[in-house]
């Protein structure tokens, strides 16, 4: 299992000087809501959020998080448009080794150790690896070191030519899959080293030995499943993904819990016989 590092930060894409009233603006403009309907929602009038946009009245600290809540703004982006508004941040972002959030890590080892022999991990808003069990080391045998740096980055793995790409027999829509998922996350977060890492990983040529499409298979998956080689046989997964409830930290709520549930008997009889 990989030793939990500190959760790197993540800058916020908003700077303060830019005043809390376009910040407020462009997240209710991407999330598609009128300035009536987020003034219904947030207890106020249509009126209040217009002057609160163009700079004519100063939100209070309640308003900016009501509004933040109403238009599902992350945790790290609310501490931002508080400062903008003039105002401390309300969410701290506590190191995940600080032993304030012992617990957390605890919780999340014993959740993945107790998943096996079926692969588990745990990553962070940018993806990156912050702890992962035994199958998950199983599927991750022979990748290059360069791949496995401290800590690896899960969309690297997966997409990179010399990762688990050549592996994954249905590697093109899995790779859509993925992109679309890091596509919705980049529209929540407005992250720009997310951003970054997109344009990296779509950048990356598909393997040659990717097969254009495979015939359909006889079983009836109930969700896109992964299917990747190991040791001359196909493993078939179908992804899970848990965040924590009502997480009142930065570093808590930007992590999540990724289990790769077998999709086929044969799948969950090969893991069992290789990790008992």
């Amino acid at each position: 299992m990989t030793t939990l590092p500190s959760a790197p930060g993540t800058s916020p894409v908003t700077p303060a000087d830019r005043g809390v009233g376009p910040l407020l603006r462009a997240w209710r403009e991407q999330r598609r809501v009128s300035q009536l309907d987020l003034a219904l929602r947030a207890g106020s009038s249509a009126r209040h959020i217009s002057f609160v946009e163009t700079g004519r009245s100063r939100p209070s600290e309640e308003m900016v998080l009501r509004l933040a809540e109403h238009l599902d703004v992350p945790m790290r982006e609310r501490n931002a448009l508080l400062l903008a508004a003039g105002y401390a941040p309300r969410y701290p972002e506590t190191p995940l080794d600080d032993p304030a959030l012992d617990a957390v890590r605890a919780g999340m080892e014993r959740l993945i150790q107790g998943y096996e022999p079926y692969p588990a991990l745990v990553v962070d808003a940018r993806y990156d690896v912050l702890a992962a069990n035994r199958g998950i080391a199983v599927l991750l045998e022979g990748l290059p070191e360069s791949l496995l740096t401290d800590p690896p980055n899960a969309m690297r793995l997966t997409l990179h030519p010399q990762g688990l790409a050549p592996r994954i027999r249905n590697f093109r829509e899995w790779r859509g899959h993925l992109l679309a998922q890091m596509e919705r996350q980049i529209a929540l977060r407005r992250s720009a080293a997310l951003r970054e890492l997109y344009e990296e990983v779509t950048a990356y040529p598909v393997p040659e030995s990717v097969p254009e499409g495979e015939p359909a298979e006889p079983v009836a998956y109930f969700a896109l499943p992964l299917r990747i080689e190991h040791g001359g046989r196909i493993l078939s997964f179908v992804s899970s993904i848990s965040t924590f409830n009502t997480p009142m930290d930065v570093t808590v709520a930007e992590l999540a819990i990724e289990t790769l549930l077998p999709a086929d008997p044969a799948t969950v009889k090969y893991l069992q016989e290789l990790l008992p």
